[in-house]
Order: C-alpha cells, then sequence, then structure tokens
C-alpha cells in the first residue's frame, strides 16, 4: 500500500506549519489567512479548499504546535534520562532552557498563548484545553511519588509562567537569569540535595 501523501495533503501540511509558527510568533490574531497563504507560497483563495474557516485553522495550528512541542519536550526528557537525570530535573531543565527562550516560533504553544485561549472560539479552547491538559500529564509523570494531588497543575504553572515572564525580558542575562533561578527553585522542591548535581 502507498503512503505517500497526495500532492494536496503536502499543501495542506504546508499550511498547517506555516500558521503554527506564525501562532507561536504573533498570537492568534497575527494568523491572517492571505498572509499564511502567502508566506506557504500559495494564492489567498486556494485556503478553502482546506479549511472551512480561519478558526478551523487556528484549531488545527494549534494542534500542531502542539503535538512537536510535546514530542520536543519528550526528546529533552529522554536525553536528561541519558544523561543520568531524575524524569522531573530531565523536564525542568528542558522546558526552562535557553534554547527554549529563544524558540518563540518552535516552542510551547501554552506558554505562547495562555493568556489569549480563553477569548478563542469554542472550537480553538477545546484545542487549547487538550493542549494544557497533556502538559499536565507529562509534569505528572515525571514528578516523584507521593506528590499531592494538585502538584502537576502547580508545577506546570510555574514552568509556563517561568518561561513567560523570561520571554518578556528578553534572550538577555536578565532573561536567562531569571529561568536559572526558576530551574534551582523547582527542583529543591523536589530533590533531595545529591552530590555534584546542579
Amino acid at each position: 500500500m502507498d503512503h505517500t501523501p497526495s500532492r494536496k495533503q503536502l499543501t495542506h501540511d504546508r499550511i498547517v506549519e506555516t500558521a503554527a509558527r506564525t501562532l507561536r510568533r504573533t498570537g492568534f490574531d497575527g494568523v491572517g489567512v492571505a498572509d499564511i497563504m502567502h508566506q506557504a507560497g500559495l494564492t489567498h483563495g486556494g485556503f478553502y479548499a482546506h479549511f472551512a474557516s480561519r478558526e478551523a485553522l487556528l484549531a488545527e495550528a494549534l494542534e500542531h504546535a502542539g503535538g512537536e512541542s510535546a514530542q520536543r519536550l519528550q526528546r529533552a526528557i529522554a536525553a536528561g534520562r541519558a544523561r543520568g537525570l531524575t524524569p522531573l530535573r530531565a523536564l525542568v531543565e528542558g522546558y526552562l532552557s535557553e534554547s527554549h527562550l529563544k524558540a518563540l516560533e518552535a516552542g510551547c504553544p501554552v506558554a505562547a498563548l495562555a493568556s489569549e485561549m480563553s477569548r478563542q472560539p469554542e472550537a480553538v479552547r477545546q484545542v487549547a484545553a487538550a493542549r494544557i491538559q497533556s502538559l499536565l500529564a507529562a509534569v505528572d509523570a515525571a514528578l516523584p511519588e507521593g506528590c499531592a494531588p494538585g502538584t502537576a497543575a502547580a508545577v506546570a504553572g510555574q514552568l509556563v509562567g517561568s518561561l513567560q515572564l523570561a520571554r518578556a525580558l528578553g534572550d538577555t542575562a536578565q532573561g536567562r537569569r531569571h529561568l536559572a533561578t526558576a530551574r534551582r527553585l523547582l527542583l529543591e522542591q523536589f530533590e533531595a540535595p545529591r552530590s555534584g548535581v546542579r
């Protein structure tokens, strides 16, 4: 069986990928149909062959961005585990990394868009809620056993908020210091000190 994507599917994927990058960089209001189609090298008129509405594009772009982010986070956790880190340390160091600080077009859409999510149409809010639940599940899986109920939500809030504040400060010494402090304080809450570990 041939699993080669059709030309229409490849074009659809290109539009979604372009919108996902733009969404994280500029927010929901920055995703205009004409601009996305232009960036994807396509004509404006071809949009409705792929999507029923701008809302449908936003929902799919957010889903795509969230899937990419989840995969990137899982790779960071696996790499940290391979270096002997605990799951939580690997997650915290991956999420609150300087590379994530810089990755405006490729980073976590929850951190990029959280303050805007509640104002979006229902279909987009549903995808946003699923992305948040995915982040909570990743945090919960990384926490040490015996944490109180609700700990994953509190830790996820610290991760997202710390990244947002660092990005507001910019890729500067101050922004990087903020991330380093957030990493240290988060890990001090949940990991016993171990000699030779930062």
